[in-house]
């Protein structure tokens, strides 16, 4: 069951950093960085978000019982 809670969290977890990526390609994560901004807070929430769920994916896989 650990492994499969692993599996699930790391696939969430990428799937977030995918859609983080994307949405710092769009026209409006583009201007603000013109402007001389960072990432917007969705964005930022959507690639931290991301990458924990991702290595507490990856860690949960890796400490499951066989």
């Amino acid at each position: 069951m650990t492994r499969i809670l692993g599996i699930v969290l790391f696939v969430g977890g990428v799937a977030l950093i995918v859609g983080g990526y994307f949405a710092s390609q769009s026209a409006s994560e583009s201007l603000r960085s013109f402007l001389g901004f960072k990432f917007g807070k969705e964005t930022m929430w959507y690639l931290i978000g991301g990458a924990a769920a991702a290595v507490s994916g990856l860690l949960l896989m890796m400490s499951g019982r066989n």
